[in-house]
């Protein structure tokens, strides 16, 4: 269930509530892959950084370790020691971002597995299939994830297919929730919009979905390519087409800037890999823009990575250290930058919602933006 508690503009606050526990949104998902966020981080770590939801994905964990393992093993909560929601994504986009070699037909994707080239075959009702093995909180129906300059033509077609697709997750989904062996008997769907950087085509499809009347609206299909001008041009644009008593999630995405326009335009959901990723390279978010430890200006810097910050990392340890580790290829070095990113990203939800909550969003947003382009670090 998904309630709105406090309107500023276009930004929501809201609560929804699931059967693993409330998410208060805006909120940002922290992305474990194969269930585990890259850079040695527990689930425990999750817990202490104040990390709400988590996710998984669908097509990496079907092919190691299989999600019938999985399963077997009680569904991905036990398997991974997570109590709190996890959404997975339905393994759309890494069945067309991985796989050199694929074939789509109208009832699926016909393609090679990028670990050991062995043929696989994913369509709505498989990845439904794999996500109710796994356990979700919220699985993502599957979607082809057109590149963002592909021509019309191939977009209409592609969203169209992409349409047909979401009945079938819809109907299988219910069947599988029904089934007196299925872990999860109230696993959540949320569909994808698609449509490239074309209005019209994402507003009609944003129109057709909705009907379908699902626990959750996804805007997929950007930050892949695309300028920011654009994202921004077709967030604006879909916005007011979804359900607005239903949870929006803009997939993939992204750098706190980012967030902080989405949040402006009605977004709640969001997760991306850049705080892991940049985390493991050394490179760090602060409120007075993004460092990188690699440079000899910090070798002696006896200081935290952001003063004032409650990170483990902050807490405990300097730059100079840290940089120290990161060097020496020590793990504990890109351990410390991870957490670091990830409590950095997570204390920002909680203070774009406590903006909400005041009425004071744009004011913070401003305040937020014109912090971390200052580059006072």
């Amino acid at each position: 269930m998904y309630k709105i508690l406090k309107k500023d503009g276009h930004a929501k606050r809201a609560e929804f509530t699931t059967v693993h526990g409330t998410v208060q949104t805006p909120v940002f998902m922290n992305v474990g892959t194969v269930a585990a966020i890259k850079g040695a981080v527990a689930t425990s770590d999750l817990e202490q950084i104040g990390t709400q939801i988590e996710l998984s994905n669908t097509y990496h964990l079907h092919v190691r370790p299989g999600d019938e393992v999985v399963k077997k093993l009680g569904g991905l909560h036990k398997f991974m020691s997570w109590d709190k929601p996890i959404l997975t994504d339905s393994g759309g986009f890494q069945v067309f971002s991985l796989a050199s070699l694929r074939k789509i037909k109208e009832e699926g994707v016909y393609f090679n597995s990028h670990i050991d080239g062995r043929k696989i075959f994913m369509g709505p009702e498989e990845s439904m299939q794999i996500q109710s093995n796994l356990a979700s909180t919220i699985a993502m129906a599957f979607d082809e994830c057109a590149p963002a300059l592909a021509d019309k033509d191939y977009v209409e077609k592609s969203v169209a297919r992409t349409t047909r697709w979401l009945g079938r997750c819809k109907a299988e989904m219910q069947r599988l929730n029904s089934l007196p062996d299925t872990i999860n008997k109230n696993q959540l769907l949320f569909g994808i919009n698609q449509g490239a950087i074309y209005e019209d085509i994402r507003i009609e499809h944003a129109k057709q979905i909705s009907e379908l009347d699902l626990d959750g609206y996804a805007i997929g299909g950007l930050a892949v390519g695309e300028t920011h001008e654009d994202m921004y041009r077709i967030i604006e644009a879909v916005t007011p087409y979804l359900p607005e008593n239903k949870p929006t999630y803009l997939m993939g995405v992204g750098t706190p800037a980012n967030i902080l326009e989405a949040v402006d335009r009605g977004v709640d959901f969001f997760d991306c890999v850049y705080p892991s990723r940049n985390g493991r390279h050394g490179h760090l978010y602060t409120n007075q823009g993004k460092i990188n430890l690699f440079n000899a200006k910090y070798e002696l810097d006896d200081r935290p990575i952001e003063e004032g910050c409650q990170c483990p990392a902050c807490r405990r340890y300097s730059r100079a250290y840290i940089r120290h580790l990161l060097k020496a290829k020590e793990m504990l070095g890109m351990r410390l930058c991870v957490l670091h990113n990830l409590y950095f990203y997570n204390t920002m939800m909680t203070e774009i919602r406590d903006a909400i909550d005041a009425g004071q969003y744009q004011a913070y947003k401003k305040r937020k933006l014109d912090g971390m382009m200052s580059g006072n670090v």
